[in-house]
C-alpha cells in the first residue's frame, strides 16, 4: 500500500495531537493542582517619602486642610512641577495652556486678563480660597464639570497641602 504525501502529513498531525492530548490527560491524572483561596501576595509598597505602608489597617489620612499648618512651601514647589506644563507662576508671566497662577489665592474664579476660561470655570463665581483650590486641585472634573483642564488632580492630601501653601506664597 502506498500513501500519498497528504495522507502521511494528515496522519502525522493526528498522531501528534493524540500524543499532546494523552500527555495532558496523564499529567492531570498524576498531578493534582489546587487553586489557592487568595490569589497573589501582599506586598508592602514604599510611598513617595520612602516609608513603607503596613498591609494591615491604618488610621485615616488627615485632610489637606488639616495638613496646611505643617506643610512645606518648598515641597509644594516640587509638587507644582507637575503643573508647569500648563501653568506659569511668575509675576507678569504670560498664560500658557492654563492661566498664570501668580496671585491665584484670593483672585476671582474664572477671570484672568487675557485668558479665556471654559464656561464651566468662568461660571463658578466667587474667589479662589484655599478651600476652593483644594477641592479643585483634588478633582478638577468633579469640581467644575466641563472644564478644559485635562489634569486628573492630586489625590494625595499631603501633596495638595504643600501645593496650596506654595500657591499662597505667590503674591
Amino acid at each position: 500500500m502506498h500513501f500519498s504525501r497528504m495522507e502521511k502529513l494528515g496522519f502525522g498531525v493526528l498522531v501528534a495531537a493524540w500524543v499532546v492530548w494523552g500527555t495532558n490527560k496523564i499529567g492531570d491524572t498524576l498531578v493534582h493542582a489546587h487553586e489557592p483561596e487568595k490569589m497573589g501576595f501582599e506586598v508592602a509598597v514604599a510611598d513617595a517619602d520612602g516609608a513603607q505602608e503596613a498591609a494591615g489597617p491604618k488610621e485615616p489620612e488627615k485632610t489637606a486642610m488639616e495638613l496646611i499648618a505643617t506643610a512645606d512651601p518648598a515641597r509644594g514647589a516640587k509638587v507644582f512641577k507637575k503643573c508647569t506644563a500648563c501653568h506659569s507662576a511668575e509675576a507678569g508671566a504670560k498664560h500658557k495652556i492654563g492661566p498664570n497662577l501668580w496671585g491665584i489665592v484670593g483672585h476671582d474664579q474664572g477671570k484672568a486678563a487675557g485668558f479665556n476660561y471654559s464656561g464651566a470655570v468662568a461660571g463658578l463665581g466667587g474667589k479662589w480660597t484655599i478651600e476652593e483650590l483644594d477641592k479643585f486641585i483634588h478633582d478638577p472634573k468633579a469640581y467644575a464639570p466641563g472644564t478644559k483642564m485635562t489634569f486628573r488632580g492630586i489625590p494625595k492630601n499631603s501633596d495638595r497641602a504643600a501645593l496650596l501653601v506654595f500657591l499662597e506664597t505667590l503674591k
